[in-house]
């Protein structure tokens, strides 16, 4: 038996079942992502999206994990072996560690036990979230330097530069979100908003976390990594076929894992505007509807906006991000000790 952070007891077979749980809702949705975002891309840019394997395309994604499951397993003579395998696998628990941050609601009693729909609820929620961000930082600089390419390698430099610089206003944007609700636990700061969703009252440390957001999963105007005309293909240059797909799943994984936290610190979580109080066995519909709508402006930005210049993205996250990072940091905390 093990003591949640919110006082109840949950057994340890009700862990293990989340835990499950998470893997598969988080590999079972990516597919859906992949397809919803070329057929909105698809129309977007005028054209069709998948329409040819399964009703409406919809089968698209699997043929393509059994075409990549299924090529030669190749790497270049001069990379490292074992970390050559490393890399991608890195890259995937990491997101899928941040993935069970995400509360999808609150305690709910199950069949008489009680379970928090989330796969943890740790007292240090943003440093959770950073730690497992810090560490994916070695998934692309492994990647890309056990290679054994300098085209990869590169890739990975820039890669991590660009992690590293736009980590630090995400982190500062998140600031203000703690100083308001006085709790680090992310149910806890979804509690705190009953009254306001603190879009409102932080709005600019939600625009700060959403573009920081972009750079922080190589999301275009900010996919400085797969720059082809510049370095190939970016740090995965010399990845194919399972450890390819394995980055590319991560990053979506990732796009999914930032609509989550923006939606549990910004937009509420599973609270519903104008004091309405539905079932709990709502709540994780509610997230998910939230999330569909941040994942639908990431792909709506990516057909927009052109790939921004190297100096242009560094330039604006030092510049620009983290000023404003810091000085919505500040003013906050000057109106929590006025106000209290």
């Amino acid at each position: 038996m093990t003591l949640s952070v919110v006082g109840y007891y949950e057994p340890w077979w009700i862990q293990i079942i989340k835990a499950i749980v998470i893997f598969a809702v988080a590999l079972g949705i990516l597919p859906l992502v992949i397809v919803y975002e070329r057929k909105l891309i698809g129309r977007f840019q005028n054209r069709y999206g998948p329409n040819r394997v399964g009703p409406f395309g919809l089968l698209q994604p699997l043929a393509e994990i059994i075409k990549f499951a299924t090529k030669e397993a190749f790497r270049p003579s001069t990379s490292v072996g074992v970390l050559f395998r490393l890399a991608p696998v890195i890259s995937i628990l990491t997101a899928v560690a941040a993935f069970a941050l995400v509360p999808f609601g609150d305690v709910q009693h199950i069949f008489g036990t009680p379970v928090g729909l989330y796969g943890v609820d740790v007292s240090i929620g943003p440093l959770y979230l950073f730690a497992f961000g810090a560490v994916a930082f070695y998934g692309i600089m492994l990647g890309g330097w056990s290679s054994g390419s300098k085209y990869s390698f590169l890739g990975a430099m820039r890669g991590a530069a660009q992690l590293i610089s736009y980590e630090v206003s995400q982190g500062l944007a998140l600031v203000g979100v703690i100083f308001t609700a006085g709790t680090l636990s992310l149910t806890g700061i979804v509690h705190a908003q009953e009254g306001m969703w603190y879009v409102v009252p932080q709005f600019f440390g939600f625009l700060v976390f959403l573009i920081a957001g972009f750079a922080e999963t190589n999301r275009a105007p900010f996919d400085l990594v797969e720059a082809d005309a510049e370095l190939v293909g970016g740090y995965f240059t010399e990845y194919g076929g399972t450890g390819w797909i394995a980055y590319m799943f991560a990053e979506y994984l990732n796009v999914l894992v930032v609509s989550g936290i923006v939606t549990t610190v910004f937009l509420g979580g599973w609270l519903l505007p104008f004091g309405i109080h539905p079932p709990g066995w709502v709540d994780p519909f509610v997230v998910l509807a939230k999330m569909f709508l941040i994942v639908t402006f990431f792909i709506w930005v990516r057909s927009t906006l052109p790939r921004l210049r190297y100096d242009q993205l560094m330039s604006f996250g030092w510049k620009i991000l983290l000023p404003l990072a810091t000085l919505n940091a500040l003013v906050t905390a000057v109106l929590v000790v006025v106000t209290h």
